[in-house]
């Protein structure tokens, strides 16, 4: 049987033996509770790590990660973590963030069913069909590295329609919407063209008073 387990915990006495040097009393104070600024909606992916690709200490960043970053507004458990995010934990930044080459995305673009993610995959292939005109005009990699933007900004649109993300907006400036995507193939975040901080930047239709 194999050891490799093993690795994941002789990792965390190193993880815990440098965080005690680089910052000394991190954990006690973590320990006494948590202030984030920042919530991140993220792929499940595992070549995306949060706080290695952001370089942030724990308790920066408070996560919830499903397959290729999606908002779903029938999803209790998305909904759960944004609501304690932005009701109590007070944060003031929410960052939905794709990735090149993800998975999620790839696989809404084909036709091949694979199992029971078909059905959320639906949520994607929805992005495709807002989209097709600009889709039907890109072939390749290039299609779909736009294809994993273009959901990106759906997924801030789709966070931006929460009725009580925008009734904290009524009670002030926050949190503001960004939307990113990771390059695994060279470790970088762009930032999109996409920011929303309050009802005006959506539609109207989906404003609730």
């Amino acid at each position: 049987m194999s050891d490799s387990i093993n690795t994941l915990l002789e990792g965390n006495e190193e993880f815990v033996r440098k965080l005690n040097e680089e910052n000394p009393g991190l954990f006690d104070q973590l320990a006494k509770g948590q202030s984030p600024e920042f919530l991140w909606i993220g792929c499940a992916d595992s070549r995306v790590p949060v706080n290695q690709i952001t370089n942030t200490t724990p308790g920066s960043i408070f996560v919830h990660r499903n397959i290729a970053n999606v908002v779903v507004h029938t999803d209790s458990n998305l909904l759960s973590v944004v609501f304690y995010a932005v009701k109590v934990l007070k944060v003031k930044h929410i960052i939905i963030c794709g990735h090149y080459g993800c998975g999620g995305v790839a696989a809404a673009m084909g036709h091949d069913s694979v199992g029971f993610i078909d059905g959320w995959l639906n949520h994607i292939k929805d992005v495709h069909r807002l989209n097709k005109d600009e889709m039907r005009s890109l072939k390749g990699e290039a299609k779909f590295r736009r294809f994993v933007e273009l959901n990106v900004k759906e997924q801030v649109n789709n966070m931006a329609r929460i009725p009580f993300v925008q009734e904290s907006w009524k009670q002030g400036d926050y949190p503001i919407i960004h939307g990113w995507v990771y390059d695994i193939a060279d470790g970088k975040i762009h930032k999109l063209d996409t920011k929303v901080g309050n009802t005006s930047d959506i539609e109207d239709i989906f404003v609730f008073d």
